[in-house]
């Protein structure tokens, strides 16, 4: 066994993402990459413009929040708004289907944050046990 559960006839699907040319495989990659996921979870706080999200997502350069935000928009989870203003202003917010995988994953990174004492502690044992970094 190896901790995948099955899928049921109830429950197949037309996509399945662990198939090597499966488009969802994509996606996921997009929604679980570091900066796609903090970009997620930072973006369902409410609408932000791309200097406001660059000082959110602390540490993700320009050129890496421009690419993330691309590749969510064409993914269809970030809605991007341009206002022809001086200077020109631009939003971003997150769609509805943004909103749904948002939601998600922050259930994820809370529980990974409520469980870091956890994690260092094991990271420790690791470390004295291995040589570790």
């Amino acid at each position: 066994m190896t901790g995948i559960q099955e899928r049921t006839p109830e429950q197949d699907l037309p996509y399945d993402v662990f198939a090597k040319a499966c488009p969802s495989r994509g996606t996921l990659e997009h929604v679980t990459g570091r900066w796609g996921a903090l970009t997620l979870g930072a973006l369902h706080e409410g609408s932000l413009r791309f200097n406001e999200l660059r000082r959110r997502v602390d540490g993700v350069s320009e050129k890496m929040l421009s690419q993330t935000l691309h590749a969510l928009e064409r993914d269809g989870l970030v809605h991007r708004e341009a206002q022809s203003t001086n200077p020109p202003r631009v939003d971003y917010e997150l769609t509805p289907l943004g909103h749904e995988v948002a939601e998600r994953l922050l259930g994820l990174i809370h529980l990974v944050e409520g469980r870091m004492d956890e994690v260092l502690a094991s990271r420790g044992r690791y470390d004295e046990t291995r040589g570790g970094r």
